[in-house]
């Protein structure tokens, strides 16, 4: 088995859901925006965001504000707000000094999640980066995952691992690309999709799990 890790960001290595209230009660109050508009913020950028969500907020709501203005304030607050635990940092570190590749496979937009990873310290551990904005696709796609690989220097073929939080993106996905999963429990799970190899309730947990196979 290769030492190889894909790994998801939002809500597996970093904590999306606080960033997401924090960033969002900070942009409502600098554009003054009225509580309906703040609601339909925080239902519609739920599960992910693009400018094209700001577009629709300006024009929903009466904004002057450019969809793209808002939308880069949107970036740096969450850039701003996102948080990777020590604890999580250190263990990257640690695989890493075991000779693991390591590799996040991420859906969003390419520009916040790259914010993201270079506020949280996360883009100085890893070996590779693939996100789905920039392919516009998103997991399950085995495109993404032929994607991280190649840019971690590996090859599917050889097995890995692809830890995450998303019974269908994260496990059904590293199952389709051959690789051996870690669940972050949390979400439904889906009927019939195949059991991922580990179940945790942590992602220290998954990495310790990582390294006891080095050993």
């Amino acid at each position: 088995m290769s030492r190889f890790a894909f790994f998801d960001l939002d809500g597996t290595l970093a904590d999306r859901q606080s960033a997401l209230s924090d960033a969002l009660t900070c942009l409502c109050r600098s554009r003054a925006l009225c509580s309906d508009a703040e609601r339909w913020l925080r239902i519609e950028l739920a599960d992910r965001a693009t400018v094209n969500d700001f577009a629709r907020l300006r024009d929903a709501f009466g904004l002057e504000a450019s969809a793209t203005d808002l939308w880069q304030e949107y970036v740096d607050l969450m850039s701003a707000a996102v948080t990777c635990r020590p604890e999580v940092l250190e263990g990257l570190a640690r695989l890493r000094a075991a000779a693991w590749k390591i590799g996040i496979i991420t859906n969003g937009a390419g520009d916040i999640q790259r914010a993201k990873l270079a506020r949280t310290g996360l883009a100085s551990l890893v070996d590779g980066v693939a996100v789905s904005g920039d392919l516009e696709i998103r997991k399950p796609d085995l495109r993404l995952f032929e994607l991280a690989a190649s840019r971690c220097g590996v090859s599917l073929a050889d097995g890995g691992w692809m830890i995450g939080d998303n019974p269908a993106g994260d496990i059904g996905g590293g199952h389709q690309a051959g690789l051996r999963t870690i669940w972050l429990r949390g979400r439904p799970w889906p009927d019939g999709l195949p059991a991922a190899h580990h179940v945790v309730d942590d992602v220290t947990d998954a990495i310790t799990i990582l390294l006891n196979e080095t050993e």
